[in-house]
């Protein structure tokens, strides 16, 4: 039975990836910090394990990574999904615990789940897996009033380069997924305020956040010999083309 670790588990895309992976037959380990809706799908799925903890805390990481693996005996795929947006304005307008909020989860927090997957993945036998990191369009292009999360996803750009050479002696591969507009309560919840802030500008297309969890299952389940390195799956009208 493969194996997966889906950070940001309890809801939004990685609730749905989870599913999918659950339903396909997969050994899923759930993490994230709302242990609710965790234990709810584990109870339902023999394949699933509950990971209750936070992403920004090094020692829950670590320890959650230990109980997935001696409940799967190894770790094939990372999907580091874990995801903040704090609220938008003009960097002056930025509140610095927001700033500091966001870097910490979307990168200090994806930093230490890749940290923890990537030393599993080396000390394996056989050794090797993927990681496949959650970046954003704004990895690429900003939104307006976006600097705290299009600097994080920027960043994450770097971490997946940098793991896609590290890891290559020890058949590790990276690759990063950048979403745009999966139609997830975080999504659905900036739509409305950027609709309430410009009532006349033009509609917030979205797509069906199953299509990215789909697009995520193919990432994790190509060989070794074979990555993407880098996926952009977004709602077809969006202004991804010509934004920035």
């Amino acid at each position: 039975m493969k194996s997966i670790i889906i950070t940001g588990a309890s809801s939004g895309i990685g609730r749905v990836a989870a599913e999918l992976f659950l339903a396909e037959g997969w050994r899923v380990g759930l993490l994230a910090r709302r242990e609710g809706p965790l234990e709810e799908m584990a109870k339902t799925h023999d394949n699933a394990v509950a990971l209750v903890a936070d992403v920004t805390d090094p020692k829950a990481v670590e320890a959650a990574f230990s109980r997935f693996l001696a409940a799967s005996g190894r770790l094939d795929v990372l999907f580091n999904n874990a995801g903040i947006f704090t609220p938008g304005g003009s960097i002056d307008e930025i509140a610095l615990e927001d700033w500091y909020a966001s870097v910490n989860v979307n990168l200090n927090g994806m930093f230490l789940s890749a940290r923890a997957a990537f030393a599993a993945m080396r000390a394996q036998n056989p050794q090797g897996g993927r990681i496949i990191n959650n970046g954003s369009i704004s990895a690429h292009v900003p939104r307006s009033n976006s600097t705290p999360y299009t600097t994080t996803k920027h960043a994450i750009t770097g971490l997946t380069r940098a793991l896609s050479l590290d890891g290559r002696p020890y058949d590790i591969a990276c690759g990063q997924i950048d979403i745009g507009n999966a139609a997830t309560p975080m999504v659905e919840a900036m739509n409305r305020r950027m609709a309430e802030e410009n009532p006349d500008g033009d509609p917030q297309y979205v797509m069906s956040v199953d299509d990215a969890a789909r697009s995520v299952f193919y990432m994790a389940g190509l060989p070794l010999e074979a990555n993407v390195q880098f996926m952009t799956v977004m709602a077809t009208k969006m202004p991804y083309i010509g934004r920035g």
